[in-house]
């Protein structure tokens, strides 16, 4: 989401030169407590989140979209292949991405991100000098709608990154529309449902990159959090597995498909949809030997639209287990609180919650 914050902060080293100066040194901020470390989770290999086929689904093939009802109820998370955002597309923003990365300090921090806001390149979420760090450098962006974009904060370096950008992001908000319109089919609904409420819907982008960790089993690329959005589309590299979705108590790592994208639900859809479909908890660790990159848009309602459970899904049986509340009211509680599990969910919550 791209609300500013109001919390300020003080100076937050960067990653990739921390690494540079002293690469087998990782300071005590990033350490995790004992329960947070990699090492100490329970690691779960032999399970992989589903995968779906969109050509199938736009075929109206009744077994895909039974495949994409088990995902969102069973996961909350999938894969999605044949998309149709082009191998070519998807390559050209992970160089672009990757560049900008690699740029000197100096021309990256002329994208600084403010305290208290989660736009530009920086650390966002951090809300206290004692609060331990994730992992990772970060470039955020808002891109729809326009009022949302700080244009002083699109790198101008690499020279063809706000024009990727703006292709890449045109072809994935048509994703997300197609996914919406699915993802209603799959609830019994009228499959306009979330795009006809969603107004101008907001769209966000964040690039991670995880630099190798010396002490990798011991700190965290990305905070456990479920998102805050509608759906997210996550574009990662191949070089190694750094996500993780919590499932049964376990973690379980998605391992990287070639031209595929990865698909999750966010807080937004729990809430629409009375808690039948999850946002489900996910982190990002780090390797040893090797860097990470990632290409995350967030994909949720015009702020000022009016949110709580649709009416078709709250039963006599099942009340509604969701308030109702403008969606720029929950970005702001969202981006001004830190990334823990699901807690930030509990402003939506009606009676007593379960998140940790």
């Amino acid at each position: 989401m791209v609300v500013p914050g109001e919390v300020k902060i003080g100076h937050v080293d960067d990653i990739q030169e921390l690494r540079r100066v002293q690469p087998s040194v990782v300071p005590k901020r990033y350490v995790r407590e004992d329960d947070e470390q990699p090492v100490r989770s329970r690691v779960c290999t032999s399970l992989e989140v589903p995968i779906v086929d969109m050509e199938k689904l736009d075929g109206d093939h009744h077994d895909e979209l039974v495949r994409l009802t088990v995902a969102c109820q069973d996961w909350g998370f999938f894969q999605v292949v044949n998309h149709g955002i082009e191998e070519g597309l998807l390559d050209a923003m992970e160089a672009v991405t990757r560049e900008f990365f690699m740029l000197p300090l100096e021309e990256k921090e002329k994208y600084p991100m403010a305290p208290g806001t989660i736009q530009g390149y920086g650390h966002a979420f951090v809300f206290s000098e004692e609060q331990k760090l994730d992992w990772c450098n970060m470039l955020a962006l808002g891109v729809e709608p326009a009022f949302t974009r700080n244009p002083k904060l699109w790198p101008t370096k690499p020279e063809k990154f706000s024009e990727t950008l703006e292709l890449y992001s045109s072809k994935v908000r048509i994703l997300c529309q197609k996914l919406l319109t699915h993802i209603a089919r799959t609830l019994g609904i009228s499959s306009n449902t979330f795009n006809k409420m969603f107004g101008e819907a907001v769209q966000a982008v964040r690039m991670n990159y995880y630099p190798p960790c010396a002490r990798s089993d011991s700190v965290l690329g990305l905070s456990s959090h479920s998102d805050g959005s509608a759906i997210t589309v996550l574009q990662q590299d191949m070089a190694c597995v750094g996500l993780q979705v919590l499932k049964n108590d376990m973690w379980v790592p998605v391992k990287p498909v070639p031209d595929a994208l990865v698909i999750n639900i966010g807080d937004t859809l729990e809430v629409m949809t009375n808690g039948k479909y999850k946002s489900v908890e996910h982190r990002a660790v780090t390797n040893e030997d090797k860097e990470r990159l990632s290409m995350v848009t967030f994909y949720a309602p015009s702020y000022d639209v009016v949110l709580g459970p649709l009416s078709e899904l709250v039963t006599e049986d099942e009340g509604s287990k969701y308030k109702t509340y403008n969606h720029g009211e929950y970005s702001r509680h969202y981006v001004t609180n830190r990334l823990q599990g699901k807690k930030n969910l509990e402003f939506a919550k009606i009676g007593p919650t379960t998140y940790h």
